[in-house]
């Protein structure tokens, strides 16, 4: 149904570009260096490189205390080779028999137990379009590539390790929450946020098989494992294996879809979604309520001649529980969502505003955090229906990271509820992954 998020227009709140993952265990991958953040900073290496430096001690002290758990009491050790920043000009230490070419790229190699990054252009970019916490997240990934291999957690394909450094990752910034470092204070709200709009920019290309050599996963499931490590620890990292580990990217179907990259023409979009949604809950909503579904209008407008709905003040989109339509500004909102995110970002804009409806037509709220967590498990319901299909409308390789965009976008834009995007993604998460039943 889409391709993978290249964009976000100042319009939506968000700028992030295209590139591949960091490294793992000495293999050093080309990877494009992002095409603007959401900080808007000019590069700083020597603010970047106390970050990095910051980092380091700060996932050491992390490990220190929480290695003997997963080790059965072996004390953790620190990597023996050392840490050490790359230029063009000033390369790292060899790792392997790979010969030196440079690249914008950080990587743990497991040959030489050591950490490397590019000094010049991958840190300092990252520190100015995501943050300090990004670039720690990135040292702590690194770093979770040698608890591995000291806990001997090789073998498994590279998705696996990957994620799993990425839920390690995730670990350390729910230590940090808990007020144990002396060097990194509780991420906020923005913070979180602007960490998973750059995990957006370190990921696969869309279509990449998760069976792939190298691959390391779509930014879903990146944010998925990072997730888990915040919310469930170290130990849950720790249990990542094969079979556990729940991975949604997939090849494209046919060379057509590839070449398309999946894309439906916007008006298509709006209306094959449109129907589709509707179609859904037509189908969920007995089974949420034990009533039947009326249907919703879909009525995309023109902002110079909103439609009326009783009691609620025009806005770019809106539910109108009393009339049984919804609506979107089809001239600005939704063009620009399709353009600079793709169509799924159309999806996720009618996935909430049909679920808002069905939230308010069971007397629940749809308002507040909690109220909007449940309309974005909801939405995720639908996004597990178009996910399972093996016919008819389904999503295409990059959907997924379509909808994390566009949740960042309406996090970004304001109409979060007291959620953070953070959370919302999580919640959407958990309906996507498990259905109607988990939103209940």
């Amino acid at each position: 149904m889409s391709r993978l998020v290249r964009v976000m227009a100042a319009a939506v709140a968000l700028v992030v570009g295209a590139g591949c993952a960091i490294g793992t265990g000495g293999d050093q991958e080309q990877r494009g260096a992002p095409l603007g953040g959401v900080l808007g900073r000019a590069p700083d290496a020597t603010r970047a490189d106390q970050t990095a430096r910051d980092a380091i001690a700060d996932v050491e002290r992390f490990w220190s205390a929480t290695y003997p758990r997963l080790s059965g009491g072996v004390p953790f050790r620190p990597v023996t080779g050392g840490y050490h920043p790359y230029t063009r000009q000033d390369p790292p230490p060899p790792c392997g028999p790979e010969r030196w070419q440079y690249q914008p790229n950080a990587f743990y190699c497991s040959a030489g137990d050591f950490i490397a990054w590019d000094a010049e252009t991958l840190v300092p970019q990252l520190d100015a379009d995501f943050g300090r916490l990004l670039v720690a997240v990135v040292f702590a990934h690194e770093y979770g590539h040698a608890v591995q291999t000291r806990l001997q957690q090789g073998g498994q394909p590279t998705i696996v390790l990957e994620q799993q450094a990425d839920c390690y990752a995730g670990s350390w910034i729910a230590d940090i929450a808990a007020g144990h470092s002396s060097k990194f204070a509780a991420a906020t709200p923005a913070e979180l946020d602007s960490t998973v709009a750059g995990m957006l920019t370190l990921r696969d290309e869309p279509g990449v098989p998760a069976q792939a050599e190298q691959a390391h996963g779509n930014a879903f499931d990146r944010v998925r494992a990072l997730q888990e490590g915040v919310e469930q620890g170290a130990g849950r990292c720790a249990a990542y294996n094969a079979r556990n580990l729940p991975v949604t990217e997939v090849p494209f179907s046919s060379e057509e879809e590839a070449a398309s990259g999946g894309d439906l023409p916007y008006g298509q979009a709006v209306s094959e979604l449109s129907a589709d949604a509707s179609a859904y809950w037509s189908r969920a909503y007995p089974r949420l309520t034990g009533k039947p579904w009326k249907q919703v209008e879909v009525v995309p407008f023109d902002p110079a001649d909103p439609p009326d709905c009783p009691g609620q003040d025009p806005s770019p989109a809106f539910a109108c529980t009393s009339r049984d339509f919804i609506a979107f500004d089809d001239k600005q909102l939704g063009p620009q969502l399709y353009e600079h995110i793709g169509d799924n970002a159309i999806g996720m804009l009618l996935a909430d505003l049909f679920a808002r409806v069905a939230q308010e037509r069971r007397g629940a709220p749809a308002t507040g955090r909690e109220g909007q967590l449940t309309v974005d498990c909801l939405a995720g319901s639908w996004t597990n229906d178009l996910l399972n299909r093996t016919e008819g409308l389904r999503l295409s390789p990059g959907d997924l990271d379509e909808a994390v965009a566009a949740l960042l976008a309406f996090g970004r834009a304001g109409s979060s509820n007291d959620a953070t995007a953070f959370d919302r993604i999580a919640a959407f998460r958990d309906g996507t992954l498990g259905g109607l039943p988990r939103c209940v």
